[in-house]
């Protein structure tokens, strides 16, 4: 390969991965190709134009936590980090309207929330002295992976079953998109220790102001504006290693890259691995197990509430996100509200029709807002992300891959790879950086860095580090 020569990459997938890594790359000199097969850019964190509503829906509500330091360096680094709204408080709704918040104090980390959660009324004395124990049990470290699932720790741990139901169950299974009893105990601590324990502003979350199409094509506007190029309706059927380099097949075409980022569903990446491939990592692939979510979009003619955004105890619906308070409406001066409701691990959902959730969501709706009974539905439309991540479960660790594999010009990305996070915004992009680092090293160029690190721990978690 010619020193002169600006060295060449192809991403394959426009995901959050494929972008970060994209990004990274093209930003410190290399030439980028990145190939999707879809019309738009962002894989599972995209939004459309609903045909049936003429409105722009997301896929599926994602937010952010302040922990995230690698996915808000990537907006930072695309320049839509303004379009992030931020908040503290966490607000949660019993059937029948009563309203608790957990929010931070001036009481240092990990106690920063306590004099909130000692008041909320959501959960009774004793609840709340078997969560502090547990809580206490996890500011040291998270516990080692034994093939235990997180339902089982939790029982272990003399929590109560209101506990369980009210506390533990909305905010990981939201975190994780995956049920209790089927998740990974190291993944549930992780995500405990780094919301709830590490410092308030680790805890904070972001929602995104706009769709969230409009944020990753910022993400192609900045490899183009770096002399990438961007191929849409382009999926890849397969790849092959080149002497010295990476052949790709695109529909009936080929093109060559001195190296590729395969930024991929694991499922994907399974149908155009290269003949030969060790049966070994095949059955990898194949243990891998996929959680649906699905969101339940309503546009009612009035406010049915003031709140922004809530989570919903003991029914199927978890949370909601007024969306008109987020974004602008799609036609000016039109009246009501537009709400996202969202069902996390939601394999109940996946065979029932979409008049069955509508009329489910709005029954629910109304035992958290009477004001429902008094609107009027104008639209409504159900997303089913059937393949939205992988199931966390235990020992998941042993099958998910490094970036770099057996052929030394390619490497892998996806939320799905060994980041050390579970399947999200922050994973993908932790994987996409990853990878590029691993691209950058292979040129020669040892030094480089693409991955942001870690929230630093405040207050007492900093003896914990």
């Amino acid at each position: 390969m010619s020193q002169q020569r600006t060295p060449t990459v192809a991403v394959v997938g426009g995901g959050l991965a494929g972008l970060a890594a994209g990004c990274a790359l093209a930003g410190s000199g290399f030439r980028v190709g990145l190939f999707e097969k879809r019309p738009y850019l962002g894989g599972r964190a995209s939004s459309y134009e609903h045909p049936g509503t003429g409105e722009v829906v997301d896929n599926c509500q994602h937010i952010l936590l302040g922990c995230c330091t690698n996915l808000i360096d990537f907006y930072k680094r695309i320049g839509v980090e303004d379009q992030i709204r931020w908040y503290d408080a966490l607000t949660f709704v019993e059937p029948g309207g009563r309203q608790s918040v957990i929010k931070p104090s001036f009481v240092p980390a990990p106690f920063h929330a306590s004099l909130s959660f000692l008041s909320v009324d959501f959960l009774n004395l004793r609840d709340k002295l078997a969560i502090g124990r547990t809580l206490l049990a996890l500011i040291p470290r998270a516990p080692a992976e034994t093939g235990e699932t997180f339902l089982s720790w939790l029982e272990r741990h003399g929590q109560t079953s209101r506990a369980i139901e009210r506390f533990w169950y909305p905010i990981l299974v939201s975190s994780l998109n995956e049920h209790l009893d089927r998740m990974s105990v190291p993944y549930a601590a992780q995500v405990i220790r780094e919301s709830f324990l590490k410092s308030a502003a680790a805890g904070r979350f972001g929602v995104p102001m706009v769709p969230l199409t409009e944020l990753y094509n910022r993400a192609g506007d900045y490899i183009e504006s770096h002399h990438g190029e961007i191929n849409l309706r382009s999926g890849v059927e397969s790849f092959e290693l080149l002497p010295k380099g990476v052949k790709l097949r695109i529909g009936d075409r080929d093109a060559s890259f001195d190296f590729a980022v395969i930024a991929v569903p694991f499922d994907a990446l399974a149908k155009i691995l290269p003949a030969g491939t060790a049966e070994e990592e095949k059955r990898k692939l194949e243990r891998f197990d996929f959680s649906p979510i699905t969101g339940i979009h309503l546009w009612f003619d009035r406010k049915i509430t003031d709140l922004e955004h809530v989570v919903l105890l003991d029914r199927t619906i978890q949370w909601l996100f007024q969306k008109s308070e987020f974004q602008e409406r799609r036609q000016s001066g039109e009246a009501g509200c537009y709400l996202e409701l969202v069902v996390s691990a939601s394999r109940s959902l996946v065979e029932k029709s979409r008049q069955e959730i509508i009329d489910l969501a709005i029954a629910e709706l109304g035992e958290f807002f009477p004001e429902v009974r008094n609107a009027k539905l104008t639209k409504a439309t159900v997303i089913k992300e059937i393949k939205a991540s992988f199931s966390p479960a235990p020992r998941v660790d042993e099958i998910r891959p490094g970036y770099t594999t057996d052929w030394p010009n390619i490497f892998l990305a996806g939320d799905w790879t060994a980041t050390g996070w579970p399947a999200t915004m922050e994973g993908a992009v932790r994987s996409g950086f990853g990878a590029a680092e691993c691209v950058a090293r292979a040129m020669g160029r040892k030094n480089t860095k693409f991955l942001a690190p870690d929230l630093p721990p405040a207050g007492f978690m900093k003896l914990f580090k």
